[in-house]
């Protein structure tokens, strides 16, 4: 049902109600019986236990889980033990991130009303919101929160802030009347007020029309039950390479086996031999690696104000190609504020930022401030802004102001405090004797005051065009003139400049009286006055998300502002931000109304701004974005973002501003709600993503090593090079530290310079896939040619032939770390830039000397003491992969 359509005689017929005596106690628990309680409803849970179980299908979990089995088949029971528990704190960690996301209709939930005032057999009594039903009268004052949908049927003054549904950032004067459009989005239904929504001024009477999931806000609670959660491109490529990983280890068993039997060995010793090389083909510490890589990028996100809640969404900025971000709050200062004036024909510009009662005023376009003292209009109309005013600046730190009140009278009331006014001694100036609140019909405000010597004004402020109207003379050049269709011409033409702009526009008039009139009504007072002039706001723009905007655009991202304010406004801070060009396009909620996903994949591309729109808009967007291959992050901060939040490839809430909805919805919480630290996000995302990279190439090539060298050996009939605990010690000791130490690496100078990776992107994408085998190919082959040497010295003594081989892959794979920190080479980057890594690198040298000399763990490990002379043979050959291949890139370097 239409009820914004509807007569109110109409309504109370189709409801069954009655408005002057409200519904029954009996009809009331009829209607609870008959549509059930006005909650929202939670989807099927899934059990903990089973929550806890489906963390374990990933294919990396498999992979390890694979590792478990050929330890245990090796009798390594200390390695199972480790790689379970590696399982189990992955396992654990998930589960709890699922869990928290569970909470996100709680969080909703509790933004509606836990008690109204309802009308039930003519007496007006207190109940629990959720009692509420189709039919009920309902009452409400400013404080109060909106426990249902309603239709106005009374407002005295009524205000509403509606932006958690909206994205406006300023109340909505409300009315009564019936709405004639028929297309209207729910920001423009001024006659209706929404479950879970906030009076900021007045007072109304409404009768309930939708209760629980019938609700604005249960149409969002079901978008968020449906809304599916995106794998990232990390979890993506991490399942590809877990697929990769267990084919390899399976055909290398095979392959093994098989030859083995054909040169004649027996099936038992070949069965070992090749789940030795299914050890080798397994990563056993990638999963831990990655989960710590992504913490410690946590750790340093936090410090740039950005506070991860979902750890694989960390590198998914990384590869963003689209940012949705909402427009109040986190691109704008989410304060309104006083930017131009207009009286008698001049204009004044006002800087300063937010609510800091600091700023300068200057005349046109000139950039020289002026001396307010000699401005007597502009003096005039400030002071009258501020008296005429009910709000309040507060300081609750340093420098750090809030309004108290109406965000547009705080923002008369700034102006006026940077010209150097004080509510406290302008309040012992003047007396105010009577005042005619704002009232939404009037959309005017007026008092009657009286000056120290006695003499009484009447001082009004509100919507220029009624102003105007009621204005029979205009202060102009300092005097006061009778306003003459040609200066009502004027006025008009500021008033629609002002507009072009997308600034808010309020009036200023006055008259004086004299000492012994007594104004019986507003009527009386708001007619015959002196037009002063006209006071300009706006939201303004944050400074730096400017230049945060032109960086996403070098690093190849675009910025699409969504938000729920008018087109005009919306353009205007677009064009500010360097977000709206002549090329791009604006679409407004209607146009989207009409449009299918599939519709507007046609022309998203095109699209930098959305204006006017609804929860169901913002989650097409979304879609559309996504279904064009890009990657797409949703900035916001109320309660309609949440469900898009969610849907979109990494969801980022408002830290100080967000709703408890969004923030649960959310992988990212910005503490500052500032668009420009999602750049520093995204940097770091990006930078994440490159370690991940680095070491994923250093601990496969690594492996590749390690497989060759079995596997050559093997071919060859010689002995095995490396038992399976060396292997294992490698994969996760050796390669483990300056693994985690990679992941810690600095950014390159031209990581924002670049082009968002493709989503599509493989994991071994960028040549990683021939530095891998190419490396992996060189590793192998020093260490096979160390255990070759080694055991033609020394046939008998295997043991020693195979400490050597331990050693000169240990040496080989910790020199070619170095190699890794940069896509070109060795001698690209100083490795001394990475102190971490030297000391890992350090660290794991000391322990592989520990393994080789100590004497207990010499029999765990098959090692024995090596000879000095033999460590300068493993030092060069070690040596040799990584150099070999940097020398070749320096002689292209020269060519």
């Amino acid at each position: 049902m239409k009820f914004h359509e509807m007569k109110e005689k109409d309504i109370e017929k189709v409801l069954n109600t009655d408005f002057s005596k409200g519904l029954t106690e009996k009809d009331a628990k009829a209607r609870i019986k008959q549509h059930g309680f006005n909650e929202l409803e939670e989807g099927e849970k899934q059990s903990a236990l089973l929550l806890f179980f489906s963390q374990f299908k990933d294919f990396m979990v498999l992979v390890l889980l694979g590792a478990v089995l050929i330890s245990g088949i090796l009798g390594e029971y200390i390695d199972a033990v480790a790689i379970i528990a590696i399982v189990i704190i992955n396992g654990l960690l998930g589960f709890y991130q699922e869990r928290r996301a569970e909470k996100s209709l709680q969080a909703l939930q509790e933004l509606s009303a836990p008690q109204v005032t309802v009308l039930r057999s003519g007496e007006w009594i207190k109940i629990p919101s959720k009692e509420l039903v189709a039919g009920d009268v309902i009452k409400f004052s400013s404080g109060d929160r909106i426990g249902a949908d309603v239709r106005l049927i009374h407002s005295n003054s009524l205000e509403i802030e509606e932006s958690a549904l909206t994205g406006e950032s300023l109340p909505v004067a409300k009315t009564t009347e019936s709405l004639e459009e028929k297309e209207l989005g729910i920001g423009d239904l001024e006659n209706m007020a929404f479950m879970g929504t906030m009076v900021t001024r007045g007072s109304g009477i409404g009768v309930v029309v939708a209760t629980g999931m019938k609700t604005a806000m249960g149409q969002i609670a079901d978008l968020l039950q449906n809304a599916q959660s995106m794998i990232t491109p990390l979890q993506r490529k991490l399942q590809q390479l877990g697929k990769i990983l267990i084919t390899v280890a399976l055909l290398l068993t095979v392959l093994v086996v098989v030859v083995g039997v054909i040169q004649g060995h027996d099936v038992y010793t070949m069965f070992l031999a090749g789940v030795s090389l299914a050890v080798a083909a397994i990563p056993e510490g990638l999963p831990a690696i990655v989960t710590v890589a992504l913490s410690l990028g946590v750790q340093r996100m936090i410090k740039k104000n950005a506070i991860v809640r979902k750890l694989p969404a960390v590198e998914t900025l990384g590869c963003a190609s689209v940012i949705c971000s909402d427009k109040t709050g986190t691109m704008t200062q989410n304060k309104m504020t006083v930017t131009n004036l207009w009286s008698g024909g001049s204009t004044w510009k006002v800087d300063g930022v937010g609510y800091q009662p600091k700023g300068r005023f200057y005349r046109g376009d000139t950039d020289n401030p002026i001396d307010i003292k000699k401005e007597k209009a502009l003096q005039q109309m400030l002071m009258f802004g501020m008296i005429c005013n009910h709000a309040s600046i507060k300081e609750i730190e340093e420098s750090e102001f809030v309004v108290d009140g109406d965000p547009t009278e705080g923002a008369l009331l700034v102006a006026a405090m940077k010209a150097g006014y004080n509510q406290a001694s302008l309040a012992k100036q003047f007396e105010i004797v009577q005042e005619f609140p704002f009232d939404s019909a009037r959309k005017m405000m007026s008092i009657v005051m009286k000056d120290s010597n006695g003499r009484q004004f009447v001082v009004t402020k509100g919507a220029p065009d009624v102003l105007v109207g009621r204005s029979e003379s205009i202060l102009w050049d300092g005097k006061r003139q009778l306003l003459s269709n040609n200066l009502k011409k004027e006025v008009h033409s500021a008033i629609d400049e002002l507009a072009s702009q997308a600034l808010r526009t309020i009036a200023i008039g006055f008259k004086e009286i004299s000492a012994t009139t007594i104004i019986l009504d507003e009527k009386e007072a708001e007619k015959g006055l002196t037009l002063i002039g006209l006071q300009g706001m706006i939201d303004p723009p944050r400074p730096e998300v400017r230049q945060a905007v032109k960086e996403c655009k070098e690093a190849g991202i675009k910025t699409v502002m969504i938000t729920g304010d008018h087109v005009i406004t919306a353009k205007a801070i677009a064009k500010q931000l360097g977000i709206l060009s002549k090329n791009n396009k604006v679409l407004d909620g209607n146009a989207l109304s009409n449009m299918s996903v599939e519709e507007l994949e046609d022309v998203v591309e095109d699209v930098t701004v959305f204006a006017r729109v609804s929860p169901e808009h913002k989650l097409k967007i979304v879609k559309a974005f996504q279904n064009n291959g890009h990657v797409v992050a949703m900035t916001g901060d109320g309660v309609n973002d949440a469900p898009a939040i969610k849907t979109a490839d990494i969801g980022v809430a408002m830290g100080i501003t967000g709703t408890d909805v969004a923030k649960e919805a959310s992988a990212l919480v910005l503490v500052d709600d500032n668009f420009a630290t999602i750049k520093d996000a995204i940097k770091e995302g990006r930078n994440i993503y490159e370690n991940i990279r680095k070491f994923i190439r250093y601990l496969l090539a690594s492996n590749v090593g390690e497989i060759l060298v079995m596997l050559f050996a093997m071919l060859l009939a010689l002995p095995l090079p490396l038992v399976p605990i060396q292997i294992l010690w490698v994969n996760l000791v050796t390669d483990g530290l300056p693994a985690m130490a990679l992941g810690l690496d600095q950014p390159e100078g031209d990581v924002m310079r670049r082009n968002p990776r493709s989503p599509k992107e493989g994991i071994f994408a960028r040549g990683l896939g021939w530095k891998v085998v190419s490396r992996g190919f060189l590793i192998g082959l020093v260490t096979l040619i160390a255990f070759v040497i080694a055991h033609n010295s020394n046939p008998e003594h295997l043991e020693y032939a195979q400490t050597v081989a331990f050693s000169t892959l240990v040496l080989a794979q910790l020199i070619h770390v170095f190699d890794c920190r940069s896509e070109r080479s060795i001698f690209a980057r100083n490795p001394f830039e990475n102190m971490y890594l030297v000391w890992a690198v350090i660290s794991s040298v000391l322990l592989m000397f520990i393994v080789i000399y100590y004497p207990p763990l010499q029999p765990i490990f098959h090692t024995v003491p090596i000879i000095a002379k033999d460590w300068i043979m493993i030092f060069a050959l070690a040596a040799t992969p990584t150099f070999l291949l940097a020398g070749s890139f320096l002689a292209r370097k020269r060519k």
